[in-house]
């Protein structure tokens, strides 16, 4: 427990384009909103090196630099950023309770969650090198794919979400190598079967990624493994793509919020209000389809309306 405890009206956990988008509105609106950048400032757009499907980006711009500039407006609205992450919480009062750190504690009128979600990833030391270096592994074909267009590319996973990135990048790549590292789809049936009639998708089941290969700065092959026959061989491909789910980063509410069986917050439908009045949630930590910088701004306007109006409606 605290010395002192810090009274806040608007409380904002978590960063990225849903946070600061939500830092922003809250901040016009005279909400004199606090936020907490997490373990990861500026969230999973950090690690993207070209972004260029933002609207009002002509040349597109890096990750970092769009999470900067987010930043930047924020605070000139007066939005108070500050380092440190959430540790626990308690919603079961009137009063929001919040510990940053496990050392301050705060009471907030409202809170905005917007803490993302993970990108699970194989964890090989190649996989991690290439992924800092902006150089050929992602985790979101939406995203990245668009980089790759005539080039040939692997992709392991082996569900809905995979089959559906694998035929996405099919579309532009002109070869898919998908990984299953079972000898079974995970997906439904339709979507197995979208993929196994696609021509350029070549699917090797059973099959372990090894090692990703390169020049030190860009993706030039996968090295896989049959796991039946024990072969270890290489795959021409300049981009690793990893479709193997996220974790949303929610641990911290589940014994306050609804979650569902993956973790992620259960929404108000058309708004961003949780089942805990004056919480609200905005972003990759309720969104599991879409996980897009635009779609998470847009619910981090959302979530700063709602939590405005909740305001005015005490008052």
């Amino acid at each position: 427990m605290s010395d002192t405890v810090e009274k806040i009206k608007c409380l904002i956990i978590g960063s990225g384009p849903a946070g600061y988008t939500a830092a922003i509105y809250a901040a016009r609106a005279s909400m004199n909103p606090v936020l907490y950048q997490g373990m990861q400032p500026g969230g999973q757009l950090t690690t993207t090196n070209e972004v260029e499907n933002f609207p009002g980006y002509v040349d597109g711009v890096t990750g970092p630099e769009m999470m900067v500039q987010l930043q930047a407006q924020a605070q000139r609205f007066g939005a108070d950023i500050r380092d440190g992450w959430a540790t626990k919480v308690d919603f079961s009062g009137g009063v929001h309770k919040v510990w940053i750190n496990d050392t301050i504690e705060l009471h907030c009128e409202t809170v905005i969650i917007s803490t993302g979600a993970s990108a699970k990833y194989l964890g090989l030391e190649s996989e991690q090198h290439y992924l800092k270096m902006g150089g050929g592994v992602s985790a979101c074909a939406v995203c990245d794919g668009f980089f790759y267009r005539n080039q040939e590319v692997v992709i392991v996973g082996a569900g809905d979400s995979a089959c559906e990135e694998a035929h996405y990048l099919s579309k532009m790549c002109s070869k898919v190598t998908m990984l299953v590292r079972s000898d079974k789809f995970r997906a439904s049936k339709i979507m197995e079967a979208r993929v196994r009639k696609t021509e350029n998708i070549n699917i090797l089941m059973n099959h372990d990624t090894v090692e990703i290969l390169g020049d030190g700065q860009v993706v030039t092959g996968v090295k896989a493994k049959n796991k039946t026959t024990g072969d270890v061989f290489d795959i021409p491909a300049t981009g690793f793509f990893a479709a193997i789910g996220h974790k949303p980063n929610t641990d911290i509410f589940k014994d306050y919020l609804t979650l569902d069986e993956t973790g992620y917050i259960v929404n108000v439908p058309g708004t961003s209000k949780t089942d805990v009045a004056g919480v609200f949630v905005a972003g990759d930590a309720a969104d599991h389809v879409y996980r897009q910088a635009i779609t998470a701004a847009g619910t981090g306007c959302m979530a700063a309306l709602d939590a405005e109006r909740y305001l005015a409606a005490l008052e």
